[in-house]
């Protein structure tokens, strides 16, 4: 039996920018957290292709990763499953086109880092991911 409260999920995330102070935020259908599109890196799967699949599937953005700064690896706990963690790869991607979002993303919106603050955030967005948009 798993202890879910042990449970570590390991993600791929994009903070993604539009280069004029604006960053991509999503959420998926089901839930009222805001966080970066990316998900789950499935086993055997590196982390840049893991983020490339999400990507493509969730805002039908196809990545260039040589152009996906990576900014580290950040722990957070999970929006969506009480008690588990989320180990998050996390990338910078700059973004000039419109994302097309798919079947498993509610809503995707543009917006500063301050005015993010307001919005309902996953906890990996709220304590590392706006904190890294300030400065980039």
């Amino acid at each position: 039996m798993t202890n879910i409260a042990s449970q570590t999920i390991r993600i791929a995330a994009a903070l993604i920018d539009d280069g004029r102070g604006q960053i991509l935020l999503v959420r998926k259908r089901g839930t009222l957290w805001f966080m970066q599109a990316g998900g789950k890196i499935e086993a055997g799967e590196g982390a840049l292709v893991a983020l490339s699949r999400e990507l493509r599937e969730e805002i039908s953005v196809t990545l260039i990763e040589s152009e996906a700064r990576h900014l580290g690896c950040f722990q957070a706990s999970a929006a969506d499953e009480v008690g588990a963690r989320v180990d998050a790869e996390l990338f910078h991607v700059r973004l000039a086109e419109a994302p097309v979002i798919g079947s498993e993303i509610e809503e995707a919106i543009w917006v500063s880092p301050d005015d993010a603050e307001g919005l309902p955030l996953a906890p990996l967005t709220r304590e590392y991911v706006l904190p890294l948009a300030r400065k980039i």
